[in-house]
């Protein structure tokens, strides 16, 4: 187990942080990576192999963040290395048709039975950014339903938060959003079936789409019941509006499938990123024909971008995507998971889990984890910002905040587990 807790406080990284803030807004390019919520400067890393990382000091870390999801193989897998390499060869990007996008095309949607077309974008926001403009037009509405405490990236109409009531417009969660913008959204809470009842009777006639992570993944780990999606999935239906599965962590993380199998809800649209790129950039929105086919060239709904289905991008996805088809990759997760939740409760912790997913909740005196955004105490909030430096200096790596979930890859061990769990506890107990 690596310990930093001797380390140079002038590190480079400190002194890159520096400089970076001379030149970036906040020193970032992503506001979660400058380490407001746990405080100090932020680690700058240089290399990852396998399941570790290594800063610009030299120091190494059990990586628990994985890119935020996409690395699912780990750092550098070697089949994923090649196959970038070999496409970089032969040229970085063309602005036009290639093989590629028919191959990933392929692959992606044998995932997903219930549709038979696909739409590479560059990300995950602009993915859902097209489902949104999809529903619209497609069911002629105006009106968006999310949830709160469910983010579905920087987009303008979903950027929202839920006002006073229980099922309230969206008021602008960020400045340069129009209050127009935001009335176009509606708020529901999660896990709660009046409020989605309330939602359909009032405005039903009026809503294109509703749109939601059948596991919620960006605010803690909130597991949503079956029976609760299941009746999202009838009330859509009803009500001719589309239900839009935000599966930008969750697709391809459990299986070579979405996480609408596992709670048997067929969606209408589902928006993909992360694992689908293998750790480049790559979006898509994948769904029927007759929804997707409204897409220019064929449609009027315009979506367009010079880098999406960049080759270089749909070879680490094609070569990803190749690797978890065999399925030892998922059974290897899934043992992993088992293990963390197991030594968890051995240690005292609270663990969220599904599958490689986790979220350490550090509130000894709350009943559950919560399944709601809304009631994540703050207790639990304090404790992960007091360890979190206590965890770093012991050569683990977990996202920089107490909202984010962590990631388990195929190339952590049994061991990376144990150290994991140990570590956590171990600061903890030395926590106020």
């Amino acid at each position: 187990m690596a310990d930093h807790s001797g380390f140079d406080a002038h590190s480079r990284s400190e002194a890159l942080f520096a400089r970076a803030q001379e030149l970036l807004p906040g020193g970032v390019s992503s506001p979660v990576r400058a380490f407001r919520h746990v405080g100090g400067a932020p680690v700058f890393l240089s290399k990852g192999k396998g399941a570790h990382v290594v800063d610009e000091d030299g120091r190494s870390y059990v990586d628990y963040c994985l890119a935020w999801g996409p690395l699912i193989l780990g750092h550098a897998h070697p089949a994923v290395v090649e196959a970038v390499t070999k496409a970089a060869v032969d040229g970085l990007a063309f602005g036009t048709c290639h093989r590629f996008e028919q191959q990933l095309g392929e692959l992606v949607l044998q995932a997903f039975p219930y549709a038979d077309r696909v739409r590479f974008v560059v990300s995950g926001t602009e993915a859902v950014l097209t489902a949104v403009r999809l529903a619209r037009a497609h069911t002629g509405r105006r009106l968006l339903l999310k949830f709160s405490g469910c983010y579905h990236g920087h987009v303008d109409a979903l950027m929202v938060k839920a006002g006073s009531g229980v099922v309230t417009q969206g008021l602008a969660e960020s400045a340069g959003v129009t209050e127009r913008t935001a009335q176009d959204t509606l708020v529901a809470p999660l896990h709660d079936l009046d409020a989605l009842r309330a939602v359909f009777a009032a405005h039903g006639d009026d809503i294109a789409g509703v749109i939601l992570e059948p596991l919620p993944a960006n605010n803690g780990l909130l597991i949503q019941s079956t029976q609760w999606l299941q009746a999202l999935r009838q009330l859509t239906r009803a009500h001719g509006a589309l239900l839009i599965f935000d599966e930008v962590i969750t697709g391809f993380r459990f299986g070579f499938c979405g996480h609408a199998r596992q709670v048997d809800v067929e969606p209408d649209l589902t928006t993909l990123g992360k694992i689908v790129g293998g750790g480049l950039p790559v979006g898509a929105i994948v769904g029927p024909r007759a929804i997707l086919e409204r897409l220019a060239p064929l449609g009027p709904v315009y979506q367009a971008g010079t880098m999406a289905g960049n080759p270089v991008a749909l070879a680490a996805g094609i070569a990803t995507l190749t690797e978890l088809r065999r399925g030892d990759a998922y059974r290897t997760l899934e043992t992993l998971g088992a293990r963390l939740q197991e030594r968890a409760a051995q240690r005292g912790l609270r663990m969220a889990r599904v599958g490689s997913l986790f979220w350490p909740y550090l509130d000894d005196d709350a009943a559950a984890v919560p399944v709601r955004a809304e009631d994540i105490s703050a207790r639990a909030v304090a404790r992960f910002r007091a360890a979190y430096r206590g965890w770093l200096d012991r050569g683990v790596y977990l996202p920089p905040s107490a909202y984010e979930v962590g990631f388990l890859s195929a190339a952590h061990e049994p061991a990376h587990v144990d150290t994991l769990v140990d570590v956590l506890a171990d600061v903890l107990a030395m926590t106020p």
